[in-house]
């Protein structure tokens, strides 16, 4: 009789699906966007996963913006006292994921037995040990990859490369050849992926086992399309046996809030957008997590104003400040986005007001999704992230490629060598300072030159196939369906 019972309460619930983020809103808000596509568009209930370290205030207002067949959970917290002081964000994630299995089995197995139809686990990039609790709890074990197939081609491929740097040059740096995967854009192995940068250092150990342990899932979802990297979709499409299925869904991107009220916008930002004219403003931000050395960042102020455009700034505390706020790139994964002081204070004497003409500075935080939606927005300077980079695209906004951590020069190079949708600033000054001279140029080339407008002209070509894959229809909207029905079908 029991087993009857169970049998009814499967077959009549809304089949629902749980999904694991790694700590910070860059993880957070692609995941939980993807659980709303599929409770709008396939009709799943979903419970977001988090865990106890980056609980914040604007993580949990997110979270419960989302629809009420969303819901949220967070894991207990786990003990990280233990590893040395300065680990790299890599090790932490990584170490917390890990400890964090048992806790995960256990609500796993208790959401399979109160949802009564939990058809499949999704852990993203950090979580590939995860899937041993979706193992153990008997539920189909899948990752979400944030970023692109560049960045996941590099991961399939890093145990393999890793051993063939320890028996050559040792380290990407010193190739003497860019790096060539499958389909992909060659990347200088000084581009390659920050952490693996030091082969003898935690993070990049990590990175290896992490690699290695994307092959226990059951397949890869990933936040692109295939017009963004034809060339790596066309490979990666391709079933075989040595790796799990991909499935490129993208872009997957934060819906833009409507009222200043929904994003807090008390700066002011789109009010003053309104006042511009239209495709006339350079927005400039590097992220929740980016912040520049305070000479690069007084470097950066004399080439905006050298160029004369129009800007919307997004200014944070410098890196090498000691009461600067962000000392760590890393930690702003964790904590949200402010700096601690005034960032505008390490802006040169008089810049604010010599440039109020023509631009605006805001200290730590724009809403970002709203800014580049804005008919005034003509491009992006950015730092790469994967996430940033989908939001401009989608709203046909062309990038000055400014990469900073993690992936993001290997990003700058897919998107300059082969998307073509940005341009990115010459290199010359000592210990790759960006000089104001060149910062003026690349400003201007994508304002007034034949670069910037081909830059345009491929973004809005982008934002069109963007739009269209996401339709019914769609080969990201399709190839989420299919998914779907493989985890519909495994319910039966």
């Amino acid at each position: 009789m029991c087993n009857g019972e169970t049998k009814a309460a499967t077959s009549t619930a809304a089949p629902h699906v749980a999904l694991l983020s790694s700590p910070g809103m860059g993880h957070v808000a692609p995941l939980a966007e993807l659980a709303r596509r599929l409770h709008e568009a396939h009709g799943f209930t979903a419970t977001v996963l988090t865990y106890a370290s980056s609980d914040s205030a604007a993580q949990r207002a997110f979270l419960a913006s989302l629809p009420p067949a969303v819901g949220a959970a967070s894991l207990p917290a786990v003990p990280l006292d233990d590893l040395p002081a300065g680990s790299a964000i890599e090790t932490l994630l990584s170490v917390e994921a890990q400890r964090s299995v048992p806790a995960l089995t256990a609500m796993l197995t208790d959401l399979r037995s109160t949802t009564g139809n939990l058809v499949a686990f999704v852990a993203d990039l950090f979580g590939a040990d995860a899937l041993r609790a979706a193992r153990d709890a008997g539920v189909p074990g899948y990752l979400f990859f944030p970023s692109n197939l560049l960045m996941l081609s590099l991961m399939l491929h890093l145990p393999r490369l890793d051993a063939e740097l320890a028996a050559t040059v040792g380290e990407f740096r010193d190739m003497p050849e860019p790096v060539r995967l499958p389909g992909c854009v060659p990347v200088p192995g000084a581009d390659i992926l920050q952490p693996l940068q030091d082969r003898t250092s935690d993070a990049c150990r990590w990175m290896v086992h992490h690699g290695e342990r994307y092959r226990d899932a059951a397949g890869i979802l990933v936040n692109t399309f295939d017009a963004v990297e034809p060339g790596a979709a066309a490979v990666l499409r391709r079933p075989e046996p040595w790796r799990p299925p991909v499935y490129p869904v993208g872009p997957i991107t934060r819906r833009p809030a409507t009222t200043a009220a929904d994003d807090g916008d008390a700066s002011g930002c789109v009010e003053w957008l309104d006042a511009q004219p239209e495709r006339s403003v350079l927005f400039v931000s590097f992220g929740s997590g980016g912040a520049l050395s305070a000479a690069q960042t007084r470097e950066l102020a004399r080439g905006l104003e050298l160029s004369g455009a129009r800007f919307l700034w997004v200014v944070r505390s410098p890196v090498d400040d000691a009461g600067a706020g962000d000392t760590n790139p890393g930690e702003s994964y964790y904590d949200g986005s402010k700096s601690t002081d005034d960032p505008l204070s390490y802006l040169p004497a008089g810049f604010v007001e010599r440039t109020k003409a023509a631009g605006r500075v805001v200290p730590s935080w724009a809403p970002q999704a709203r800014v580049l939606a804005h008919r005034a927005t003509m491009a992006m300077l950015t730092h790469c992230g994967w996430n940033s980079v989908l939001e401009s695209v989608v709203s046909g906004v062309p990038m000055v490629a400014w990469p900073l951590y993690a992936e993001q020069r290997q990003n700058a190079v897919l998107l300059c060598e082969e998307t073509r949708a940005a341009l990115r600033p010459v290199v010359r000054g000592a210990d790759g300072m960006i000089l104001a001279e060149d910062i003026a140029e690349v400003v201007k080339e994508m304002t007034h030159g034949e670069k910037g407008a081909a830059a345009r002209a491929k973004v809005e070509e982008l934002r069109e196939a963007a739009a269209s894959a996401l339709r019914p229809g769609g080969v990201s909207y399709e190839t989420l369906a299919e998914v779907v029905s493989k985890w519909k079908g495994a319910a039966h």
